[in-house]
């Protein structure tokens, strides 16, 4: 729309809406209760006013949130800062988890210590399990095998080191 169509519809507008106030305004007080209020008075919003709001909306730049003015360089700022802050929770997460079984010397060792390959295979596992809901139920499901076979076998070894300790008790009281 040229920029006089513009503003013809902006004072129509304008004029229409002053003609359903004046006519409202003299049906509330009666003095010309026979009138009728202009067509389209029920209307909320005419074509001019949405017209003009949009505009209006493409005339204001939207407000630059970030440090830079170039959106690509807040994301690429913002996706760096949302990795390092993982990878910095994870491992604070790995040394608590750890330290609880080993010195916090030995738990750094045992992470230092874990190969590429492992690396690799523990991101795919979290890639797949993040990416889609049968992947999470696959890897969660996996996971719960694994540590119910690793408990398992815990329980069986306990149990045979105490019948070892009981049978070198028994040899130190026969002796």
């Amino acid at each position: 729309m040229a920029p006089g169509k513009f503003q013809r519809a902006i004072s129509d507008e304008q004029e229409r809406q002053a003609a359903i106030a004046g006519t409202a305004a003299l049906a509330v007080s009666g003095t010309q209760a026979s009138e009728k209020p202009a067509p389209g008075a029920a209307k909320p919003r005419s074509r001019a006013a949405r017209v003009r709001d949009k505009l209006k909306a493409k005339a204001k730049p939207p407000e630059i949130r970030g440090p830079s003015p170039n959106s690509a360089t807040n994301l690429i700022i913002a996706d760096v800062a949302l990795r390092g802050g993982a990878a910095i929770a994870r491992r604070a997460m790995e040394q608590a988890v750890l330290g609880k079984a080993y010195t916090p010397r030995k738990a750094k060792a045992i992470l230092d210590g874990r190969s590429f390959g492992e690396s690799i295979a523990h991101g795919l596992l979290a890639r797949v399990a993040l990416n889609s809901v049968p992947g999470a139920i696959a890897v969660v499901g996996g996971l719960a095998i694994k540590t119910l076979y690793d408990r398992s076998r815990a329980r069986k070894a306990r149990a045979s080191g105490e019948r070892q300790l009981a049978e070198m008790a028994e040899d130190g009281t026969e002796s």
